[in-house]
């Protein structure tokens, strides 16, 4: 729920009023601490100071309306103090308290609770139930009741999790990441993690914005960020975990098996321009190189070390990357073999070996000559000693000559360290001021990349329209028969065979003479044919048909006789589900007995551009048949799309309706001649 009252006074507040106990009292520790510089006021029923501070007894003996409130009480008494701040126009409060909807097991009253809570907020913005708070680094204000490990920054990055021991992990890390806001948001019963991005996003000085999440809280809310986040430049990038929220998966098609909630949330996110990422250090990583550059204009990246071993380590990552090391260009190869010297070997990634180990000069000569390759990010591996016990003195001649080259050719170069405790904090640190990423891990660079060059790749792209947000209408959800759902489809351009529906078996050798054989026999009203044995393919004469009518007939509401389709150069499965969250999405992919084979599918959100659909069957590995494979004909893949994009013309049309569709296989034909639906399946909602 997006409220009606800016975050922004909770968020960066002047007034603090912190209500409890020993939380409330760490509160006050933590801003003091940090050197919030505004007011704050404590209120509790028997002290008269906390910290040098004169305890109010209410909400009304307050001296005025607070920004923002930690309400560190009991869960009933919390419901009391925000209907009081709501009613005295408090900016907002952070709920400490558990025990509402995340303990219905345990708790009957705590659903029932949560919901008195949103409404004694009415439109004052809270967080939680059941939520730590957070800590905003650029003013020193924290609702925050314990320790972290966190600086005062001038500018940073915005973090959000759903998880308040996350927060507390991510606030101790040593990488040199300059946090400016770490957010929770726990039970998110009206204020969710998207809501307090779109705030902090605004912020001029936050550079970049992370989540970890387990669901979406509001597509309209995530669909802001994103708009936020290419209209100020400023990139998002999600750690997505967790299973589909309250998931409504279909049982009668192989769709949902295809597109699975996690694939879905990929899609959504790819659409909206928001990279996604695997791990909470890959989640750091990124935010380090968006902090510092934001989006990538490439996925082309270098790589140099003084190690033909991390060379190699750096090549075998990427291989699962969508990173290129592009070849040297030949302006790059003069300087690198005269600085290097003939026995280094001249490619990308680079082992410039230890001829130049030590020596500055050479050093700094060599990276500005990678570096003016018109790479998007430069890369050095390099692991420091240990600072306890050896001398660093030759990795800093290193460090030094990697910032040289920075500053004279202005490209970006990152530092990475292929075991994380190699890189000291107070090295990443400097490297940081002196506008080179310090990265964490030769996984986690390459991840960073990626991500980076995601974004800067979605946002060269036209804005997507909105997402397709029709809610699913009144009514109950039927099957419709093949032919049924066929007529509908054809409707809206997607070619089906030539057929006829009879009800009788001894009609149906007459309407297979008028079609022309060989026919396709299918009995009506049956989901799963195959398994029935209530399809008969390939019948050559009336007899074959009617003989096949009545060993079906048990099974058949009426027959549908079919032309068989010619022999295709591949079959393809077109599906679409109703996910909870990004309502109705698309699924294209290797249809036929090879849908649970291959698992070869890509998920399309809603409405989906022709690019979007060519670029989902260019991504499917079906593709090398369709493209001719080993001198086979090549499918008719301009037809496909074409009858992908007449699906999701039918899908838009109908969107409060559709619960499931399935068609599969389509027979791609050879190019020229077309593709054909051979069965398709439809759940619609009928009032």
């Amino acid at each position: 729920m997006t409220n009606k009252r800016t975050l922004d006074r909770l968020t960066r507040p002047k007034t603090i009023a912190v209500f409890g106990g020993k939380e409330a009292r760490r509160v006050i520790e933590q801003c003091d601490k940090m050197g919030f510089d505004g007011e704050i006021w404590p209120v509790h029923p028997k002290s008269d100071d906390i910290l040098g501070r004169k305890c109010f007894r209410s909400v009304a003996e307050l001296p005025g309306a607070p920004d923002a409130s930690f309400v560190g009480v009991n869960r009933q008494l919390t419901v009391e103090i925000i209907r009081e701040l709501s009613a005295r126009g408090a900016g907002g409060a952070v709920c400490y308290a558990s025990g509402f909807r995340e303990a219905v097991s345990e708790l009957t009253d705590g659903d029932e609770l949560q919901t008195a809570l949103v409404e004694a907020a009415g439109d004052m913005p809270i967080l939680g139930p059941n939520c730590y708070g957070f800590i905003n680094m650029l003013d020193g204000a924290l609702l925050w009741p314990d320790q972290h490990g966190m600086l005062r920054v001038e500018r940073g990055v915005a973090v959000l999790t759903q998880s308040s021991n996350i927060a507390c992990n991510i606030s101790m890390q040593a990488r040199g990441l300059p946090l400016a806001y770490l957010m929770t948001a726990g039970n998110q019963a009206q204020t969710g993690l998207a809501d307090l991005a779109c705030t902090v996003i605004q912020d001029p000085r936050v550079t970049a914005v992370g989540l970890h999440v387990e669901g979406f809280d509001s597509l309209d809310a995530l669909q802001q960020l994103a708009e936020l986040s290419r209209q100020l430049k400023k990139p998002v990038a999600m750690l997505k975990v967790g299973r589909s929220e309250a998931a409504q998966l279909a049982t009668i098609s192989h769709t949902a098996s295809l597109a699975g909630n996690d694939r879905v949330s990929s899609a959504l996110l790819a659409r909206l321009g928001i990279a996604r990422v695997e791990t909470l250090p890959e989640l750091l990583e990124t935010l380090k190189l968006l902090h510092l550059y934001g989006p990538l204009p490439s996925n082309e990246i270098s790589s140099m070390s003084c190690s033909g071993g991390e060379a190699s380590l750096m090549a075998d990552a990427g291989v699962k990357r969508k990173i290129v090391y592009r070849a040297l260009r030949d302006e790059q190869l003069i300087p690198l073999r005269e600085t290097l010297g003939p026995m280094v070997t001249l490619a990308n990634p680079l082992d410039y070996h230890t001829f130049v180990w030590g020596n500055g000069e050479k050093q700094t000569t060599a990276f500005m000559a990678m570096m003016q390759g018109g790479y998007a990010l430069n890369l050095v591996v390099l692991d420091f000693p240990r600072q306890d016990r050896c001398d660093a003195s030759d990795w800093l001649t290193t460090v030094n000559a990697l910032i040289a080259a920075r500053v004279a050719t202005g490209a970006n170069a990152a530092i990475v360290a292929s075991m994380a405790e190699n890189l000291p904090e107070n090295i990443a640190d400097r490297l940081i001021r002196n506008g080179v990423v310090p990265l964490y891990g030769i996984e986690e660079a390459l991840a960073a990349a990626e991500a980076a060059a995601f974004i800067g790749s979605a946002w060269a792209k036209p804005t997507p329209e909105p997402l397709l947000t029709t809610p699913a209408g009144a009514g109950d959800a039927v099957t419709l028969t093949e032919d049924e759902a066929k007529r509908e489809l054809a409707a809206f351009g997607l070619p089906v065979p030539e057929g006829l529906v009879e009800m009788e078996p001894e009609d149906t050798g007459p309407a297979a003479e008028k079609l022309g054989f060989p026919v396709a026999l299918k009995a009506r009203g049956i989901a799963h044919k195959t398994e029935a044995g209530a399809v008969k393919l390939n019948l050559q004469s009336s007899d074959e048909v009617v003989a096949a009518a009545h060993a079906m007939a048990g099974v058949a509401n009426g027959y549908l006789v079919e032309k068989m389709a010619p022999r295709p150069v591949a079959e393809i499965i077109i599906g679409a589900l109703r996910d909870p969250v990004a309502g109705l999405v698309l699924t294209v992919g290797a249809g036929g007995i090879l849908v649970e084979l291959l698992e070869d599918s890509a998920v399309l959100t809603l409405p989906a551009s022709a690019k979007a659909i060519s670029a989902a069957v260019s991504g499917l590995r079906i593709r090398k048949l369709l493209d001719g494979y080993r001198g086979g004909r090549k499918g008719d893949i301009a037809a496909l799309e074409h009858a992908i994009a007449a699906v999701a013309a039918y899908l838009l049309a109908n969107a409060a309706d559709i619960e499931e569709l399935d068609i599969n296989p389509i027979m791609v034909l050879p190019e020229g001649e077309g593709v054909v639906a051979v069965d398709a399946l439809i759940r619609r909602r009928i009032v």
